[in-house]
């Protein structure tokens, strides 16, 4: 059953999230990095039924990223170091944007940088154009040396970040976090200080792996992010304890493949949550996810998938501990 023909059961639940100042028609966004410029996956998925598709990440200019070999599976997960390649804001806005825009695609841009000023004048110009509704800052990603990580692993330089583009952009600000720190909460709070409307997390796990024949590592960056079902209780656990520092929305990300992965995650406290790897396994799983949602909340009787956001109930757990 495609999307459009699961339409008529949504009609009594209310799958629709807010991530700030934007209305999202259900917490499903395709992840960053995972589908692309979004286009390429037009002809399989219905683009204007996710509730987002966040594209890419962009610099100012063009991109090559890394020599392969740039992904490697692994139990239960996915290493890659593209190395963010990419076409460059302004070949997105004349080339991608305006099909996306056709489509009716929700668009999130994942915005990249070296620098400050160059993740403002993305943005910048980002916000100038036609069909574009939040901005994804990418201060995570641990395939690169310069900028980026280095921001997205110190206070300031996350705090910075957004209060630059803060300055030149009126779009909702998302800051994409990193979880190779200590404690990936007090950057969501350094985030909602300087003024974003939300944050996703996680982005991968800095990781390796070797080919033991030839004592080489298996990618050519020699280490690179860690994704897919692996992090996913890790994730989880850094969404929770998110949720326990801010109040802007949280966007749970990390190794969902089923339903009950993100009901897992909005339980934990994300508002909505972004599907990346399990793309490459099934290209059509928008449809079961949604699917498995709606007979969730149908089972449950809830009619807002909104009031599942932070409903972890621990003190059941406790009581249930000591009574044993």
């Amino acid at each position: 059953m495609g999307l459009n023909q699961q339409k008529y059961r949504y009609q009594a639940l209310d799958l629709s999230v807010r991530i700030g100042p934007l209305t999202l028609k259900n917490p499903l966004i395709a992840a960053s990095g995972c589908f692309g410029y979004g286009v390429e996956y037009a002809e399989l998925v219905d683009l204007a039924a996710l509730g987002g598709v966040a594209v890419k990440g962009l610099f100012l200019n063009e991109r090559e990223g890394h020599p392969p070999t740039r992904i490697v599976e692994t139990p239960a997960g996915m290493l890659n170091a593209i190395g963010l390649q990419g076409i460059g804001v302004r070949r997105f806005v004349d080339e991608k944007l305006p099909e996306l825009r056709a489509r009716g695609a929700t668009v999130i841009v994942n915005v990249c940088g070296t620098t400050l000023d160059e993740y403002a004048e993305v943005s910048r110009i980002l916000s100038d154009a036609e069909g574009v509704a939040a901005i994804e800052l990418n201060i995570s990603c641990p395939n690169i040396k310069e900028g980026g990580i280095q921001f997205g692993c110190s206070l300031v330089g996350t705090h910075d970040v957004v209060s630059a583009v803060r300055k030149v952009s009126r779009l909702p600000l998302i800051p994409k976090l990193t979880p190779n720190v200590a404690d990936v909460s007090s950057f969501a709070r350094a985030a909602e200080e300087a003024g974003a409307d939300a944050v996703s997390l996680v982005n991968t796990f800095l990781a390796m792996v070797i080919d033991v024949e030839t004592r080489r590592p298996k990618i050519s960056n020699v280490v690179g992010g860690l994704s897919g079902p692996a992090i996913r209780p890790i994730a989880v656990r850094m969404v929770y304890e998110c949720r326990q520092r801010v109040k802007i929305p949280i966007i749970g990300i990390g190794g969902i493949a089923d339903a009950r992965d993100v009901l897992e995650f909005m339980i934990a406290g994300a508002n909505a949550v972004q599907v990346g790897t399990a793309n490459f396994v099934d290209p059509l799983i928008w449809p079961k996810l949604l699917s498995g949602l709606t007979h969730y909340m149908e089972r449950h009787n809830i009619e807002r998938i909104a009031d599942l956001v932070g409903t972890l109930d621990t003190r059941a757990r406790d009581q249930e501990w000591i009574a044993s």
